[in-house]
């Protein structure tokens, strides 16, 4: 068979584009037959239509790429869809806003909802007909695990959630020896390294290089630390420089500036659905509306953070620190609901205008559950090198229930990374994270914090759990036949 991987980023690309075209040229025909002559000018020169058009289509290419409507193949095709169904709304919704500052007027926009229906449809098809299309000359690569001392399990499962891309048909332990790999790796067309030793995955990432294996990397705290350093050069030595704190003056300047006009534009907006979520609350037990709890921010100070209360009063009376369950008999009707829609979490616009929080960083932990953290893992620490947030990179793209390692990981990379842009992207990301059910999952039962234990006699039993799964996948790729 053919390989069109060296063709893969052009074929996406002209995909994209054509699906930009089409939603345009459907934006156009509405343009020309039911806005153009409503202008306050009564009539746009031919080049003036063409700007109007082609301003559609850029903004439309804009929140596609934010929202991954584009990354056809990198993720799910749910995903997709629903990142291009935010894309239209969010770009009609501001044409809107347009159309009507031309006219001077409050337009009707019917036809603007007709449009945002046609484009759905449309949209849909030519998805459907891309991915399929798409999973046929890229059928997902055929992978080795490679692991080590530290479970794997939990790893194995979050490929398997995305099986159409990635597929492990087998796995090793590092302790076997490269001899043993690189012999099983000629039967596979790309490795998963996973959380080995530094020694041993230098060995491993440069036999992977030189002989153009495709290697999937799980990368270690200082790895993330280094992809913030700065390149510099002393004469012929290339030196990566690491500078151990967090954000300049300038940059906490810019964010305090960016947190404060959100944050208040956001209470102003807001204010009608908060009073809604208050009445809720209050007819629903009597009890008190919001909720405050000890949390952390920058520097390890101490502040109380405001919610709206969604558990019965005083689920915690036992004084024992523990965060929400998937099932938690504590949560009342009203709570259900409002922590589904991050309702909940709207009075934190109150510590953000004070300063406890910023809009965006790491989300702010209790000293109760940051103490039992550090005694598994010192490095946890690092996350209050800057102010919390409230929302980042951990409510973005991971869940509620996400482990305290990878939250550190994820948390990390942003204080690395960071950037006005990189916040700016997050606070619109979020629209698209409140839709998504599972980044509100909570713990499993029996579990007071998000760690799990990790243990090295599970390992036993990652090679049974991959021919388990690959025998499911046979088993159902046949009965489909």
């Amino acid at each position: 068979m053919k390989n069109y991987d060296p063709y893969k980023r052009t074929i996406l690309f002209f995909a994209s584009f054509i699906n930009i075209i089409l939603m345009s040229a459907l934006f156009a025909y509405v343009w020309y037959h039911h806005y153009a002559d409503t202008m306050y000018v009564y009539q746009f020169y031919r080049r003036g239509h063409y700007v109007i058009i082609a301003l559609y289509g850029l903004m439309l290419l804009f929140f596609s790429n934010m929202y991954g409507g584009l990354k056809i193949g990198q993720l799910r095709r749910i995903e997709v869809m629903l990142s291009q169904y935010l894309s239209l709304l969010l770009t009609n919704t501001l044409y809107y806003i347009i159309i009507s500052l031309l006219a001077f007027r409050f337009v009707n926009p019917l036809m603007l909802f007709v449009l945002m229906g046609a484009e759905m449809v449309v949209s849909t098809i030519w998805n459907v007909v891309v991915i399929h299309i798409y999973n046929r000359i890229f059928p997902p690569w055929k992978i080795l695990l490679i692991y080590g001392g530290y479970s794997a399990m939990g790893l194995v499962h979050k490929v398997e959630t995305r099986r159409d891309k990635y597929a492990i048909y087998d796995a090793v332990n590092i302790d076997v020896g490269m001899d043993v790999i690189a012999e099983k790796m000629k039967d596979f067309q790309a490795v998963i390294i996973g959380d080995i030793s530094a020694v041993e995955r230098n060995d491993l990432l440069k036999y992977c290089y030189a002989h153009h294996i495709r290697a999937y990397v799980v990368p270690k705290l200082s790895d993330i630390i280094l992809m913030g350093a700065d390149r510099i050069h002393v004469f012929d030595t290339p030196f990566l420089l690491s500078r151990g704190y967090a954000l300049s003056f300038d940059q906490r300047l810019l964010k305090r500036i960016l947190d404060l006009v959100i944050a208040v534009a956001l209470t102003v907006l807001t204010s009608w659905l908060m009073l809604l979520a208050a009445l809720a609350i209050k007819i629903e037990d009597g009890g008190p509306v919001l909720y405050r709890q000890r949390r952390c921010t920058k520097n390890d100070r101490e502040f109380y953070i405001y919610k709206f209360r969604s558990m019965v009063v005083d689920a915690e009376k036992d004084g024992v620190a523990r965060l929400a369950g998937e099932a938690d008999n504590r949560i009342t009707r009203v709570g259900r609901f409002i922590r589904a829609t991050r309702m909940d979490e709207l009075p934190q616009l109150f510590n953000i205008i004070r300063g406890d929080m910023s809009f965006v960083g790491p989300r702010p932990e209790r000293p109760e559950i940051i103490a039992q953290y550090l005694e598994q893992m010192p490095e946890f620490q690092f996350r209050t090198r800057v102010k919390a947030g409230l929302t980042g990179y951990a409510q973005v793209y991971g869940k509620y229930n996400t482990t305290p390692y990878d939250k550190l990981k994820l948390d990390l990379f942003y204080i690395e990374n960071y950037s006005l842009w990189i916040d700016i992207k997050l606070i619109l990301m979020t629209v698209k994270t409140i839709l998504r059910r599972e980044s509100t999952e909570g713990i499993e039962d029996g579990q007071r914090t998000a760690w799990k234990e990790q243990s090295v006699t599970e390992e036993t039993t990652v090679e049974e759990l991959i021919r388990e799964i690959v025998s499911t996948q046979s088993g159902e790729a046949k009965e489909l036949k």
